[in-house]
């Protein structure tokens, strides 16, 4: 079955692109957690040294850097990959002009903008020592009613943009999708309310750095997801093309 073959090489070609994504964000991110986590116990050893009380750390920080880290992006890169394989087969039945190859890279990039970027420019990721521990419902709501909205909005352009260019052509189509999403979100996110929990005296190039690094992180994974899925559908789908 080829949905099954699919979502096989779907989990693959995840857990390829969560390993990728891994050695990234441990060259890139993890250095700028660990400045992060020692703002933060510079800022606590006065507390600490009043209560006269050590606390031991049930997972060591060199354990969650490298096999904490690792298992968690390798299992969120497989079902990720499998979602994307399904998300797949259910648009390449739809979408016969597309090649595989270039469907799965529309895929990546639309989910990146959808999933990634648009949330993150309103709420972007925080590292350890940011962020009021009272307000983490509230974030985390906020936040995945972004990417919500994120997701509606851009099937709602895709449809509009659809829609007009069967009447107009498809560049006016496309030009008008694109341009009711960027006008949309940018309503939405002036709408949202703001979160803004840095605590003074936080270094401005670790917190700026982090985000750039979490951004790149998933720009790894999206990206790798739509070339190596997009290069193992299209031997699949199309084996004389290749």
């Amino acid at each position: 079955m080829i949905a099954g073959r699919l979502l096989a090489r779907g989990m693959v070609t995840g857990c390829i692109a969560a390993a990728l994504a891994f050695v990234f964000a441990r060259i890139f991110g993890e250095p700028q957690v660990d400045l992060a986590i020692a703002f933060e116990a510079t800022r606590h050893a006065a507390e600490a040294a009043h209560t006269h009380m050590l606390e031991a750390e049930p997972v060591s920080r060199a354990t969650q850097a490298s096999y904490g880290l690792l298992t968690a992006v390798v299992l969120y890169g497989t079902a990720f990959g499998g979602i994307f394989s399904l998300v797949f087969a259910y648009a390449y039945g739809r979408l016969n002009a597309w090649s595989p190859r270039a469907l799965a890279l529309l895929l990546a990039g639309a989910g990146f903008v959808a999933f990634v970027l648009v949330p993150d420019l309103k709420y972007p990721p925080n590292p350890p020592a940011v962020g009021v521990p009272a307000t983490l419902a509230f974030r985390t709501i906020t936040y995945f009613a972004m990417i919500g909205l994120s997701v509606s909005v851009g099937a709602i352009a895709t449809l509009i943009g659809q829609k007009i260019s069967q009447s107009k052509g498809a560049w006016a189509g496309s030009l008008w999708g694109v341009g009711l999403f960027i006008a949309l979100i940018a309503a939405i996110q002036t709408a949202m309310p703001d979160v803004n929990e840095v605590p003074a005296g936080f270094p401005a190039v670790v917190l700026w750095r982090f985000r750039e690094a979490s951004i790149g992180m998933q720009l790894v994974l999206w990206s790798s997801m739509g070339l190596l899925f997009g290069a193992l559908a299209q031997r699949l789908l199309t084996p004389k093309a290749h």
